[in-house]
């Protein structure tokens, strides 16, 4: 998507069946047949995410998620990872499941939750309640724009806000730059470098 973007470039990231994401492969890092053999499978898929997550902060464009079911732990985490969220009232919540599952939080994805979600108590809950949550309440609380009652209808509300954003025609490398403004401990974590741009018009 990088490679490939223009002035007026937008990603809108899109799944099918009943998950968005349903974050890590748990079961392949148990299936290592060991303690330390999943410790380290583990440790692995937090890493290589890492630089997902980067890629998506640092993207020329705006970036919108279509959640179209369920946001689960890492999957969570990759729709935070979006400028926009829209998410079905129907079906699918957003869960991390750490606490429920006795895992730890990887350090970025603590700071990816402080930054992203400025309500306290939401984000207290999401990660030391386990907290499922709705559509409905998701919009409520303004972790996602809107609440949709379909597949189709997320889709499409997507779909509008990337091509609304998609016609200013900004410049790609400032729009990432003015992003990674937002969440400079993420951005520190991440090992993203931040510069000035100065605009040829001043």
């Amino acid at each position: 998507a990088k490679a490939q973007s223009t002035r007026g470039s937008a990603l809108v990231t899109v799944a099918q069946g009943r998950f968005f994401s349903n974050g890590f492969d748990l079961g392949w890092a148990q299936s290592a047949g060991s303690k330390k053999g999943a410790e380290e499978r583990l440790r692995h898929m937090v890493e290589i995410f890492k630089p997902i997550v980067a890629a998506l902060l640092s993207l020329p464009m705006p970036t919108v998620a279509a959640v179209t079911g369920h946001a689960s732990a890492a999957g969570f985490a990759l729709a935070l990872s979006h400028d926009y969220i829209f998410m079905r009232r129907d079906r699918g919540v957003l869960y991390m499941a750490e606490v429920d599952l006795g895992l730890t939080l990887p350090d970025y994805f603590s700071a990816l939750f402080e930054e992203k979600i400025g309500l306290f108590r939401a984000r207290r809950d999401f990660l030391l309640a386990g907290l499922k949550m709705k559509g409905d309440e998701a919009e409520k609380r303004g972790i996602v724009e809107a609440a949709y009652d379909s597949e189709d209808e997320v889709k499409e509300a997507s779909l509008r806000m990337a091509e609304t954003l998609a016609k200013r025609k900004w410049d790609g490398e400032v729009y990432a730059e003015i992003r990674k403004s937002l969440y400079p401990k993420l951005c520190t974590m991440l090992g993203l470098p931040t510069k000035v741009i100065a605009s040829p018009r001043l």
